[in-house]
This record gives structure tokens, sequence and C-alpha cells, in this order.
């Protein structure tokens, strides 16, 4: 049997939306590959495989007709196509990813790569798949750059929306427990609880399917990479609720023109921003409860 392979070359800020598109038709997953500087060097090349089957003309016209939708967004260039022989296309598309380095410490490494840690590193393994949360993506970057800053060995975290379960691994490793992962959607869910098996931190972190509202306690980090929107919604729900005292809260997927609009809901919530990131048009946001005058 013969594979249709399709490839995309986008930014890192696209390759998840692509990833997203691509993986409705593609039933052996989807693979983000960083070039060989990682993702800020480049390009980045999303590839999926159809199978060559009687439906395939018409699943092959449902991918254009989606990546055009997806291009009406988000800049996305025309895929290419090629016919891929089944002995191949389990391998093909593992020759040009690449391990990831992230912030000073946090490395993410495809399990069938060696790497050879130095002594601080923290290394997740992390396969390509349906899940949101490669570490490509400029808001995992930057939740994961204030994690590596700011989690320290005991401290609890939350983690809203937690996709692959990557933001929540790295918290463990650096010392968080217990660590609780949420995500709304049941696939995400099962990526993270496999990626959390693989990468040994278990014991300290329990992915579950829910949101803001299944969050009982506080906690000392609560992490929400997830839609400004959504963010805004959550705080007028009680996201502040969840804060320990002095406890943190990391935001990203926010737009730049979106930054206003969150800052405004976080201070109806009783919070103020304490630390910013951007990278390209994407904003990351830290907050701490306010404290009275």
């Amino acid at each position: 049997m013969e594979w249709l392979e399709v490839s995309v070359e986008v930014s890192s800020e696209a390759a998840e939306a692509v990833a997203e598109v691509l993986n409705r038709y593609a039933p052996q997953g989807v693979a983000i590959e960083a070039g060989p500087e990682g993702a800020a060097g480049g390009p980045v090349a999303v590839r999926a495989y159809l199978p060559s089957d009687a439906d395939l003309p018409e699943t092959r016209r449902k991918v254009e007709e989606a990546l055009w939708h997806l291009g009406q967004l988000l800049p996305i260039p025309e895929p290419a196509f090629r016919a891929v022989p089944d002995t191949d296309w389990t391998e093909s598309w593992k020759q040009h990813m690449r391990v990831l380095h992230i912030g000073r410490r946090v490395v993410v490494r495809p399990s069938w790569l060696s790497y050879a840690p130095r002594r601080d590193d923290i290394v997740v393994t992390l396969d390509p798949g349906m899940a949101f949360g490669t570490g490509l993506h400029p808001t995992t970057q930057m939740c994961l750059m204030a994690l590596e800053e700011h989690v320290r060995p005991g401290m609890s975290l939350l983690d809203l929306g937690t996709g692959s379960g990557i933001l929540a691994i790295v918290g463990a490793k650096l010392g968080a427990a217990p660590v609780l992962a949420l995500d709304n959607d049941a696939e995400a869910v099962a990526a993270a609880r496999r990626n959390v098996d693989d990468n040994g931190v278990a014991a300290a972190v329990r992915p579950a399917q829910g949101s803001l509202a299944q969050a009982d306690g506080t906690f000392d980090v609560v992490a929400v990479n997830i839609l400004a929107r959504v963010i805004v919604q959550m705080a007028a729900q009680g996201l502040a609720d969840r804060l320990a005292a002095q406890g943190l809260l990391v935001l990203a997927g926010i737009l730049d023109e979106q930054e206003e609009e969150v800052r405004s809901a976080l201070q109806h919530a009783g919070l103020q921003v304490t630390g910013r990131r951007q990278i390209d048009d994407w904003v990351g946001l830290e907050a701490k409860r306010r404290v009275a005058d």
C-alpha cells in the first residue's frame, strides 16, 4: 500500500494550527519538524500521511479546502503532495527531526534521537502527535520559560489546557508536586497521560479531563496556555481563586492586540500583572493577587 505525504512549510507560530487540521485526515498522526537550527531558525515542516485508498481523492480535496480556510487567518502556503511507499513512510518524517532547546534548561527530545544532557538540563521526551504542545509554538515556549524561572521543588502546579502535557511534565521535572493537568479534549488527556508515563513523572502529575470548574483547591503556580477569550472568561469565573496567597499565574495564547483586554479582565478579578514576555505577535503574562494598599 502507498501513502500520500502532505507537507506544509510554515512558521512555528502556524505549525500547530496546521497540524490540528491535518490530523483530522491522517490516521497515523502528524509530524512537526524543526530545521537544523530549531524552530527559531526558519520554516517548520508539518507532515501527514494519507492512505492511498478509494477515498483518497475526496480526502485530498478536504485537506486542501481546510488548509485554504486556515490560510484566511494565517499565512499558509500551498501544500506539497508526494507518494510514499508503505515500507518508507513510517521512517521518512523522522529524518529531519531535531532536539529542541527552549530557555536555558528545557530540552524537548523525540524518543528515537539520542541526547547527552548537560548537568542542569530538563529533558522531556515528546514525540510528534495530535495534541497541542510540541514546544514549537511561541505560547508554549513562553510558558516553559516562566516555569523554568519560577517553579521550585515542592510547589503545586495546575496546568489548564494541558494538550500534550509538556508544561505539567516540565513542572514536575523542576520539582513541582502535586501537578494537576486538565484538558477538555479526551484525546489530549490520553496523549498527556502517555507522555507523563514516558517521562517518569506519573507519581507527581495527574492528567484528567476538565477545566477550571474541575480544579479544586489552590496552587502555587497556575499555567493557562489557551485562547485569550477563554482566559478572559476564566478570569470572570474565579481563576484567581485557584491561586494560593503568593501564587503565580502564567498566561499565554494572547495576541498583542488582545493584551489590554486580558489585562483589564485580570484587574477586575483582583490580579496584577507582574511579568511580560513576547515572541513575534504573541504575548505571555504573569500575574499575582493584587496587594491591598
